[in-house]
């Protein structure tokens, strides 16, 4: 199990990195982690840095948690458990990663990355093609899938982590995948927005400085 970073070393890693947001990038800007995500490894890690998943409540978009409960967690090391269904959801998601190959006949794979310009920039991905050209989102929730049905965009709640994936991936795009079992599954694919993801790394690098200066 990974040791969580001591305050210097999170003090010398907020003060390394800080500048300009991720940009576009004909070569990859991150290393792959070797963690299984879920792990206590991974969950580790995921405490050492800014995830995807973080990106919502960090910008104000995520109506379940807010920054400030999100800085909480981070600071006391207290995770929040899985309701019903996000372990549905999770539990789905092997399943919807293969309909997505059988339905794309793109390859993809979960696997965990880390900036190599911010290294406390996370994220664990649903899906990265082997040579990293393609990555996937995958959501099984119902609401989520009604709410692709209807407008044919993700909910906005999702906005930060899909361009928070995008900005360390450095792609341009990210194949947005509902599935629930018994529907046909909806493929969306969404544009990096360079102006948002500026705001978004602006608004990061903010929190991380503030975890780092609180512990």
């Amino acid at each position: 199990m990974s040791a969580k970073l001591t305050i210097e070393q999170m003090q010398a890693l907020a003060k390394a990195h800080v500048g300009r947001a991720p940009t576009r990038s004909a070569a990859p800007s991150y290393k792959r982690i070797r963690l299984r995500q879920g792990s206590d490894s991974w969950l580790s890690w995921r405490d050492n840095g800014i995830g995807a998943s973080d990106a919502p409540s960090i910008m104000g978009e995520n109506r379940w948690k807010s920054r400030t409960r999100l800085l909480d967690e981070k600071l006391g090391g207290v995770r929040s458990a899985q309701n019903a269904a996000m372990a549905k959801g999770s539990a789905l998601e092997p399943d919807a990663l293969k309909r997505f190959t059988k339905e794309t006949g793109i390859e993809a794979h979960p696997v965990c990355l880390e900036s190599t310009r911010c290294s406390w920039l996370h994220a664990s991905l649903d899906g990265l093609s082997p040579d990293g050209k393609v990555v996937v989102e995958i959501k099984c929730g119902s609401s989520a899938y009604r709410h692709a049905n209807k407008f044919r965009q993700p909910p906005t709640y999702y906005k930060g982590q899909l361009q928070h994936i995008l900005a360390i991936t450095g792609l341009s795009e990210i194949h947005y995948w509902n599935y629930l079992p018994g529907k046909d599954p909806i493929h969306l694919l969404v544009s990096r927005d360079e102006a948002y993801i500026t705001r978004l790394f602006s608004e990061e690098q903010k929190f991380w400085k503030e975890l780092v200066a609180r512990r």
